[in-house]
């Protein structure tokens, strides 16, 4: 079960990964619209300067406001850079072109790894089933500030010959981060994805984290799959581009896998 130390907010999950292209903002995304499905009220943050969590719910960079920029420098309160998105259940923090410079700002500033743990803190609006994080594929003041401010790390996985690599390194962040900044934070599960269970080395590898990891792991992987691929070209989760295929139905039993392990029933 969840110990939630932010209620005001919601249960929050930060998806980690300092290792790029491994399946972190399709997880984000297509997560939070499988939650959303089910039912629960969600809350995407996209704190990548890629900005593609945001794209991929169909909102446009140019057309933003105030994001996530405005949230970790402090020039808005967290009710006020929240979006509606055109899911149901579904809302976003959406990054904005000038993310990419909110590293610089925030080495100069006081507490600067609990910019967003004290935006959680002041805020008054609607509580969310689930918060969910997209973090950069970076260990830098952006993750650490999602770190510092979440209840879980979901850690997604490529299952490829590297896969491990950085991983130790995440893993003794998660541990320093637990030591000081916060001592809730501990890690909801590892991911498998991109998987293709034809490839030997795929097998070995799926093998070797299950092993090293044990239940650690999530049993559901996500597959490679030309829908899952397609959908963000069209701004929307592989749920509403096609809801039969592989991939929508592989984050639809994740989800339902996540809600298990943290003792939600499906329904809410």
């Amino acid at each position: 079960m969840f110990h939630v130390k932010h209620s005001n907010v919601g249960k929050t999950v930060c998806i980690a990964n300092q290792k790029g292209g491994v399946g972190k903002t399709t997880t984000s995304i297509n997560l939070a619209a499988s939650l959303a499905a089910l039912e629960h009220r969600v809350l995407l943050i996209d704190i990548d300067p890629q900005g593609n969590s945001t794209t991929g719910l169909n909102i446009e960079k140019a057309d933003v406001t105030a994001g996530s920029y405005d949230l970790l420098t402090n020039n808005a309160s967290l009710q006020e850079v929240i979006v509606k998105t055109e899911f149901d259940n579904l809302f976003i923090v959406p990054a904005t072109m000038d993310l990419a410079g909110a590293e610089v700002e925030l080495v100069s500033a006081n507490n600067r790894e609990q910019v967003m743990q004290n935006a959680f803190h002041q805020y008054e609006g609607e509580v969310y089933d689930f918060v969910l994080i997209d973090c950069p594929p970076a260990l830098n003041l952006l993750t650490l500030n999602a770190l510092t401010a979440s209840d879980r790390v979901m850690i997604t996985l490529q299952t490829e010959f590297y896969a491990m690599e950085g991983l130790s390194q995440l893993i003794d962040t998660i541990r320093r981060i637990r030591q000081s900044l916060n001592k809730e934070l501990s890690i909801d599960g590892i991911v498998l994805t991109m998987v293709d269970r034809r490839n030997n080395l795929a097998q070995q590898v799926e093998d070797e984290v299950r092993e090293y990891f044990g239940e650690q792991v999530y049993e559901q992987i996500i597959p490679r799959n030309v829908r899952l691929s397609e959908a963000p070209s069209f701004g929307i989760p592989v749920l509403y581009h096609d809801m039969k295929s592989a991939g929508a139905q592989a984050y639809l039993q994740l989800a339902q896998e996540f809600l298990q392990r943290e003792g939600e029933s499906i329904n809410g």
